[in-house]
């Protein structure tokens, strides 16, 4: 009788065990899209893995203040049939240039001259958005990813208790907070080379970022996007399973096609939703930290916070095709 009794503990102990598993991981995605089309990618991952019950989105913010970067990711969350995703918007940024790609998308009219993608432009101050979400998230669930500037996480490190929350920017993020997976540096960084983009566009930033963020956090280096390359040919025939796609033209409108564009950003978002399917290795603990310039230094640490993304051959191939299969999966 006793063993039964264990026997059935033990399969309710399972069963709980896998039903928490099997939760969706709560993300906030903060992008500078707009700068390079790795982030456009990223977003219908996201996106996909929604579909698919693995992620939920509960918030974009952006660290581009370009007015038309709102709009541009309103169109691709109403593509997907996600109208009612808060966007947030950086207030004195540092890229306000335009995107061709922006441009392409959120400017393109029908012959009868109105907008081919409607859309509202509707957004929250970025830090009251963060505040109010991670407010409302259960405790230790939320895993950020972040793929353009610090800005926006550093300075909500730096807010205050509100209505939302009577906690401060560091002790909302330890309560609320459980991983971040971003896409900053290099490791090793390659030496008389320009920093990464990510860090040196706003170092005070990330210096503030890496040091304060009170939860583990898994860098994807510029070598690991590199190593892998979207094919072209992917997008004219993986995404034509529809006449008019924002991805798309968005793609087309970066550069001259055909090219085929280092998978960045999509790097962070697969190991973020997906940290134990073998799609990368990690690094030993360490520490990261940032010079005056930009660069990115890694120091092993046990028991520090700070890992970051290894990959070999056969884990690029499958990683590849995992990213091309996601961003281009139709939407439920």
């Amino acid at each position: 009788m006793r063993l039964k009794i264990y026997s059935i503990l033990a399969g309710m102990i399972l069963s709980a065990s896998l039903a928490f598993a099997q939760q969706p991981i709560p993300v906030i995605f903060d992008t500078d899209m707009g700068n390079d089309i790795d982030d456009a990618l990223a977003l219908s991952m996201l996106h996909s893995l929604e579909s698919r019950k693995e992620s939920k989105l509960l918030a974009v913010t952006l660290t581009k203040d370009n007015p038309k970067a709102v709009p541009f990711i309103e169109i691709i969350n109403n593509f997907y049939g996600r109208k009612n995703i808060p966007i947030g918007m950086i207030r004195d940024g540092k890229t306000k240039e335009d995107s061709k790609f922006l441009d392409a998308v959120v400017d393109q009219k029908l012959p009868n001259g109105k907008l081919a993608y409607p859309r509202t432009g509707k957004s929250e101050e970025a830090i009251s958005l963060l505040r109010r979400v991670l407010a409302q998230a259960q405790d230790e669930s939320v895993v950020m990813i972040q793929v353009g500037f610090s800005t926006n996480l550093a300075r909500l490190l730096d807010s205050q208790p509100d209505k939302y929350s009577p906690l401060n920017g560091t002790d909302l993020v330890r309560k609320k907070c459980r991983l971040m997976s971003i896409m900053a540096g290099q490791f090793p960084p390659l030496k008389n080379k320009d920093a990464e983009y990510n860090v040196r566009i706003d170092v005070p930033a990330a210096q503030k970022l890496y040091a304060n963020w009170p939860t583990p956090i898994v860098f994807s280096g510029f070598e690991i996007g590199l190593a892998m390359k979207f094919p072209a040919t992917r997008i004219e025939s993986d995404f034509a399973y529809v006449a008019k796609n924002p991805i798309v033209e968005a793609y087309r409108a970066y550069l001259k096609m055909p090219y085929d564009r280092p998978t960045w950003d999509l790097t962070s978002v697969l190991y973020a939703v997906r940290p134990n399917h073998g799609y990368f290795s990690l690094s030993p603990e360490g520490q990261v930290t940032v010079d005056d310039a930009g660069h990115t230094t890694f120091t092993p640490n046990a028991g520090g916070k700070h890992r970051y993304l290894l990959i070999d051959e056969q884990q690029k191939a499958k990683s590849l095709e995992a990213m091309i299969q996601l961003s281009s999966e139709p939407p439920r």
